[in-house]
């Protein structure tokens, strides 16, 4: 009987003991739990601040919006304007007067209508000018050759007869439009005054070396960057904007992975192997919804946004003090219409994708643990018991 009544004590002792071990969230997981997640509760002082956005229509045309593209970074996408000369541009010269007997023709070299002189090629000098005869330092940095031309008139009409020049580009080496980084070829080339697009910049450049859904494409003019994936270029037409001179393409490979963590059929870091992926086709790549630990309420994506689509997203920025803010997208898989919203949803380079466990799972670990525990504390019991047992029947004999 002593026996027993430790056994039901030590019982007793072991579920209080898987209790409070519960309680004090030591049962291994994947991750936080969907209820901690949408708390938005800090585990301690030093976790770092977020807010949790639900993803609805709203949300997905706001994200919509604000995806890297080059025809709304650079909102001008004319043609580039006239080529201007810039300092170390080879320029020619050429001056007309209407009768001999003028400054450039002598009365004796002709009596023809239109007589002209060529002046040697000249290059701009580094103040921006070029030199012509009677006429002093012309300035042509930053001039088309039609507003050169037109001061050189000015400047010889009180002297020569009837003045008139023209002027011509022979060899452009400023206005030039670089395209560098993995192509075929990297080009510096002078700008066509037709105006070309980045992808014809690309082309002149031998085309990109790598496949076109790891290839990233780099803007950089006057002083500002713009950066879209190839595709972007070649399935959005409005991203392929012309370039303008001086301008700097860049192309390089890098590709695109996100991570998934928690009840999926994987875990691990996935590529995409397209130029995007949207958030159905990462939760399938990453082997879709555990069928027997996932929570489909609790589909949560990790990204960083900017302070101004966080205020679009409806995200108290007062709060935080950083540039960008961590924001985690909540999916509820349990309503079927949140599917086409997955399907919308685009996912962005270095996105996390978690789906934390269902209740029921942690549930059924606590039990386990239970019944580790139970069995640990009560097996000597048992044994004990049953040994006494047995020498109880061997001093009775038959």
């Amino acid at each position: 009987m002593k026996i027993v009544k430790q056994f039901r004590l030590y019982g007793g002792v072991s579920l209080f003991a898987a209790i409070a071990l519960a309680g004090c969230s030591t049962l291994p997981t994947s991750g936080p739990t969907g209820r901690d997640v949408k708390a938005q509760i800090p585990i301690d002082e030093n976790s770092l601040p977020y807010r949790m956005v639900k993803v609805t229509p709203e949300t997905v045309g706001v994200l919509a919006e604000n995806t890297g593209r080059l025809s709304v970074d650079y909102a001008n996408r004319q043609p580039p304007r006239e080529i201007r000369f810039g300092i170390g541009d080879v320029v020619s010269v050429t001056i007309f007067e209407a009768a001999a007997g003028g400054l450039f023709i002598p009365v004796e070299a002709g009596v023809r209508p239109g007589n002209f002189i060529a002046l040697p090629n000249q290059s701009v000098d580094s103040k921006g000018n070029i030199s012509v005869p009677y006429a002093g330092p012309i300035r042509a940095k930053g001039r088309t050759p039609v507003e050169v031309q037109q001061a050189i008139t000015d400047a010889l009409k009180n002297r020569a007869i009837e003045p008139q020049a023209v002027v011509a580009l022979i060899d452009q080496r400023t206005s030039l439009i670089s395209v560098l980084g993995e192509v075929n070829t990297p080009v510096r080339y002078p700008a066509n005054a037709a105006g070309e697009h980045l992808l014809d910049a690309i082309t002149r450049a031998g085309g990109p070396k790598g496949q076109g859904y790891d290839t990233w494409v780099m803007l950089e003019r006057n002083g500002k960057q713009s950066t879209v994936p190839f595709g972007a270029l070649v399935y959005e037409p409005s991203n392929n904007i012309f370039v303008h001179p001086n301008d700097t393409v860049y192309v390089y490979r890098e590709p695109q992975t996100f991570v998934a963590f928690g009840a999926h059929g994987q875990q691990g870091q996935f590529n995409f192997e397209a130029w995007r992926v949207s958030v159905a086709e990462a939760v399938a790549k990453a082997g879709g919804l555990s069928d027997t630990l996932a929570d489909p309420s609790s589909v949560f994506l990790y990204r960083g946004e900017t302070r101004a689509v966080a205020a679009r997203l409806g995200v108290d920025i007062s709060r935080f003090t950083t540039a960008i803010i961590p924001i985690v997208y909540n999916f509820n898989l349990r309503d079927p219409s949140a599917y086409f919203l997955t399907t919308k949803m685009m996912l962005r380079n270095k996105d996390v994708l978690y789906t934390s466990n269902a209740p029921a799972v942690e549930t059924a670990k606590l039990l386990n643990y239970i019944r580790l525990i139970t069995a640990t504390v009560n097996d000597p019991i048992v044994a004990a018991y049953n040994a006494a047992a047995l020498r109880s029947l061997v001093v009775a004999g038959p």
